[in-house]
């Protein structure tokens, strides 16, 4: 916001004035979004009175449905792990090939189930 303004040659007390209120307010509005403790309702309003718009928009790293399968797969190793450990000290190893198939059918469970991102599970 502070660029935009002085780019514009807009004084803080001139954008106050847009805004209906005070420099100061201006100025701790710019600290604060400088400091990530703006409210986006100010930041909406600061932007109209600089004849902008105030796009907030969240990206997410990957695509969802990945974040997705891989919280899914993360679920299913932990789960299986202590199965598979068990199995082993009782002699009753699987397969390679059996586990890659039962931690797939495990993750593609659980991404039908509800509480897929319930803090908690892992």
């Amino acid at each position: 916001m502070l660029a935009i303004r002085e780019a514009l040659g807009m004084s803080a007390a001139d954008l106050g004035a847009r805004m209906g209120v005070s420099e100061t307010s201006v100025l701790s509005l710019e600290a604060n979004e400088r400091d990530d403790r703006a409210q986006l309702g100010t930041l909406r309003r600061a932007a109209a009175a600089l004849d902008c718009e105030l796009v907030y928009v969240l990206v997410p790293r990957a695509p969802l449905g990945t974040l997705a399968t891989e919280r899914a797969v993360k679920l299913a190793r932990t789960a299986l792990a202590g199965v598979e450990h068990h199995m082993a000290l009782e002699g009753q190893e699987v397969d390679a090939a059996a586990t890659r198939r039962q931690l797939a059918e495990y993750a593609e469970q659980l991404l039908d189930s509800p509480g897929l991102w319930r803090d908690g599970r892992a």
